[in-house]
C-alpha cells in the first residue's frame, strides 16, 4: 500500500515504514504529524484518485529529526565587468518516518474489532 501526498508545495510517494525528507516543517522531534492532503492511494491493486484530494484518508508520521542539506554554491558572474559573487546555501529539512496510512475501511474494521472485544468481555 502506498499513497501520494502533498506537502510543502511538493508531492511525495510514501508507504508505511518509509523515511522521507520534507522541507522544514513546524513540528518538534518525536512528535506525530498528520498529512490530510492525500492525492492518490493504492491498496491491493485498487487505486483511488482524489479530485483534488481523497476523502477519509490520512497519512501519519513521526518527526525523526531536523537538519540542513548539503551546501550548494551559487556563483554569479558578468564577464569583462569585474562582477563576481559567490554565495553558499543549505536548505533546511525535516526527516519524517511514515508510521501509518489510515483509510476509512481500516477505521471501520478497528472499531468493529473493539466492539466485538467489548461484547466478549461483557
Amino acid at each position: 500500500m502506498y499513497a501520494i501526498i502533498e506537502s510543502c508545495g511538493k508531492q511525495y510517494k510514501v508507504a508505511e515504514g518509509d523515511v522521507v525528507f520534507f522541507e522544514k516543517l513546524d513540528a518538534e522531534e518525536g512528535k506525530k504529524i498528520t498529512f490530510d492532503k492525500v492525492i492518490l492511494v493504492s491498496e491491493e491493486g485498487k487505486v483511488q484518485v482524489g479530485n483534488p484530494y481523497v476523502k477519509g484518508i490520512k497519512v501519519e508520521g513521526k518527526v525523526v529529526s531536523h537538519g540542513k542539506a548539503k551546501k550548494i554554491i551559487v556563483f554569479k558572474m558578468k564577464p569583462k565587468k569585474n562582477y563576481r559573487r559567490k554565495q553558499g546555501h543549505r536548505q533546511p529539512y525535516t526527516k519524517v518516518e511514515i508510521t501509518a496510512i489510515k483509510t476509512a475501511a481500516k477505521k471501520a474494521a478497528t472499531t468493529a474489532k473493539k466492539e466485538a472485544a467489548e461484547k466478549v468481555e461483557a
